[in-house]
């Protein structure tokens, strides 16, 4: 369905007058206190941003491995999406943040050298809702990214449910214990972040206070249900154990989310799809 409704856009978005595009800033620098390097983000404002007074809700995207700042933009044609979103009246106007998270997987590394978790709550997003016309409250901020990206938006908000009212994961990248066990998985992408890994066939406890599976087991559910999740996941992408995984076990608990599984694999093409769902669904706490 999608498919078909980007190419009649493709078709049509020269006819579009100027005015119903937002604006794009890149790889912009935020300078912190946290950390050794300064840190970039892209930001798409919405088409009236530079002709009202209003503030906005916020929408916080986090890229995929080996991605960075503008990756969204270039790849995931996030400006156009919600230009076309916002015209069409399918969600209303909206901020969208695109931080560097390098290959950090958005956490606290082990050994305390690169504390990306505690820059982005702590520093980034105050920096953010000051510099920008912003509603700075849980009510109107969201957090949803891909991948990489997509296990960060859900950790970040697991472990800060009071930030956010919504989580749209995209091909999140969670995986189970038994995954990280019996694969080389660990070493490639987690050993310079998480320390040392599993010992005698038990994963460590940095893992776990940082794994989606554990911590939708370890918080209070409470606080969980304050947050709204949105989980998307190809049926032919190679993290379906660890999505389908989370799934169950929310399912199990009681957490109410909506999972959706549809053609497809772990490509920008799926991506583009998904956020224009994410987009309406986070929509629907920013309106009243």
């Amino acid at each position: 369905m999608y498919k078909v409704f980007f190419l009649l856009i493709a078709m049509t978005w020269g006819n579009l007058v100027p005015a119903q595009k937002g604006k794009v800033l890149e790889s912009l620098v935020f300078n912190s206190s946290k950390l050794d390097y300064p840190v970039e983000y892209s930001i798409y404002l919405p088409p009236d941003y530079e002709t009202s007074q209003r503030s906005y809700p916020v929408l916080y995207l986090l890229h995929g491995y080996g991605d960075d700042e503008t990756g969204w933009i270039q790849f995931g044609e996030a400006d156009i999406i919600a230009d076309l979103g916002i015209a069409e009246g399918e969600f209303p106007p909206c901020i969208i943040v695109m931080p560097d998270g390098k290959v950090t997987w958005y956490i606290n590394s082990y050994d305390g050298q690169d504390p990306w978790e505690d820059m982005f709550i702590e520093e980034f997003i105050p920096y953010i809702e000051k510099k920008y016309r912003i509603r700075p409250k849980k009510e109107f901020r969201a957090v949803g990214g891909l991948s990489m990206g997509g296990n960060g938006s859900l950790l970040l908000s697991m472990r800060h449910p009071d930030m956010f009212s919504s989580c749209v994961a995209m091909s999140a990248g969670i995986f189970t214990d038994e995954e990280i066990l019996t694969k080389d998985i660990y070493e490639r992408y987690f050993n310079n972040i998480y320390g040392p890994g599993p010992v005698k066939g038990q994963v460590s406890d940095y893992w776990k206070s940082y794994s989606v599976l554990h911590l939708i087991e370890n918080t209070d559910p409470d606080k969980l249900r304050s947050v709204r999740y949105y989980i998307d996941c190809g049926d032919d992408d190679f993290l379906y154990k660890g999505n389908s995984t989370l799934h169950i076990k929310m399912r199990d608990l009681g957490i109410t989310h909506e999972y959706r599984i549809r053609n497809g694999g772990h490509s920008w093409g799926y991506w583009r799809t998904s956020l224009f769902d994410g987009l309406k669904f986070i929509s629907e706490k920013f309106h009243r």
